[in-house]
Parts: C-alpha cells; structure tokens; sequence
C-alpha cells in the first residue's frame, strides 16, 4: 500500500493513465536505514547514472543554458532521454524533461527527499513545443523516504497521454507508439529497476 503521505507530493490523476512503482527495505538499525537513504538520495541525485542502474533508456544532466553537466541534479535542471528507437525532431533526437520540483523533509523519525520531472521542449529550441512522447500535463515524481527502520525507493507517473498534438507528422506517429507502450506497461520494468538499485548496497 502506497504511503499517503508521501502520494500528498503527487499531482492528482485526471487524464490518460498512472502508474506507480515502490520498492521498500526494512533495517535491522536506525543507523543502517539512514545510510540507507542517503545512499539512495546520492544515487537518484546522479541523473547521468540512471542509465547503468535501470540499464534500459540513457540519461544526461543538462544545465538551464543547455550544457552537459557532471554533477547532482538541481532545480529547473533538464534530463535528456535517449530511449532505445529513433528519437522526436523537436528534441534533436532525444525526449526531454525538466525538473520542476525538489524538496526534502528531514526528523528523527522520518526523512524525505522527493524530486518531480515534466516532459518540455528542447532547451535550447525557438518554437518550444514539447519534445517528449508524453504530453506536458504528464509528472514522474521519484521519493525516497525513511521512517524509522524502513526505507522507500517510489516512482508516480501520473496523466501519461501520448504527445499527438504538436510536432511533425513524423513526431506524432512516433510519439503515439512510444506514449502506447508505455501504457501497456513497457516503461515499468525500468523505473523498477531503477528504484530497486536506489535501496541496494
């Protein structure tokens, strides 16, 4: 069962589909469950290694001017996507989202970390239409928790619908069979890989 608390951080669904994803570990010590966490914040802090841990789609870190960065993800950061196929035209190649949101919470009792990503258009494009195979209104929000003992690795999609509105003919075509299969499922083995390798040692 999802944490409600944590589900407070979502958008709410209100079109297209959802998914969420949640991978918990239980500690045999407190101080074992804060390493825990801070190890998995590092871990999706450092976009550019989700590739190597989800092992499916590649990741790069891009600044707000639009260049490469090797560092943790900030606020208003963009992520570059290579997914496996032939990528959109509005996005050179790639799909792309920006980081809109990053907040923690921290207590003895519980800990957060949570960070919420929205498909945009390529940083450095005029016409800033969406290069993304998902519309605009679509989130992933990814959180790690720790209340007490217990860790939380958690991904939420929410208002995934393909991106068939703007962009060439040729984006849309190839938007609507990428934003399909993801709602068939074929983006859930990644984010669950993904959050899975956030937890392990």
């Amino acid at each position: 069962m999802e944490n409600k608390n944590n589900l407070e951080a979502v958008p709410a669904q209100y079109t297209g589909s959802e998914m969420d994803v949640i991978e918990r570990m239980n500690c045999s010590t407190l101080a074992e469950a804060v390493k825990v966490f801070e190890r998995a914040c590092t871990r999706l802090l450092s976009v550019n290694e989700w590739g190597r841990y989800a092992g499916i789609s590649a990741f790069q870190l891009i600044d707000p001017q639009g260049i490469r960065a090797e560092r943790q993800v900030q606020l208003n950061d963009y992520i570059r996507i290579d997914i496996p196929g032939p990528g959109t035209q509005a996005g050179m190649g790639y799909d792309w989202v920006q980081i809109e949101e990053i907040t923690t919470e921290s207590g003895d009792k519980k800990q957060t970390l949570s960070m919420r990503v929205r498909p945009c258009a390529h940083p450095l494009s005029r016409k800033k239409e969406t290069a993304h195979f998902l519309k605009s209104e679509a989130t992933s929000s990814f959180i790690i928790t720790r209340t007490g003992r217990c860790v939380s690795a958690e991904e939420h999609a929410r208002n995934e619908v393909p991106n068939t509105d703007n962009g060439s003919l040729y984006d849309k075509g190839r938007n609507f069979m990428v934003g399909m299969a993801a709602k068939l499922g074929f983006s859930y083995p990644q984010w669950k890989g993904l959050v899975k390798v956030l937890l392990q040692d």
